[in-house]
């Protein structure tokens, strides 16, 4: 007795709604998964890193780092490179309205 497996890779999926349920849920596992990555991340980075990429945050209470845990994990790549890279201060907005209050 064989076993068949209900999908082959090399099968097409012709149905649209499949295809479409198909997508949303690798979709779903792909945010899902860059979420779990943002919590890992956040939490050793609110509690040890933040002082070191901001130095307005060095002190700062449990209070000030619940509140900026959610950014920091939907942000966390870019997070990361300023922590790797051992950026001290945020970068300085280049805008128009800045430009001309130079002059």
């Amino acid at each position: 007795m064989t076993c068949r497996r209900s999908w082959q890779p090399h099968q097409r999926i012709r149905d649209p709604a499949k295809m479409l349920e198909i997508f949303a849920k690798a979709f779903i596992y792909g945010l899902t998964l860059y979420a779990g990555v943002g919590l890992a991340f956040a939490v050793p980075f609110v509690w040890l890193g933040v002082q070191r990429v901001d130095t307005e945050a060095q002190g700062a209470g449990a209070g000030f780092r619940l509140l900026i845990l959610p950014g920091v994990a939907a942000f966390w790549p870019m997070f990361l490179s300023r922590w790797w890279r051992g950026v001290a201060e945020p970068p300085v907005e280049e805008n128009p309205h800045r430009l001309a209050s130079r002059d």
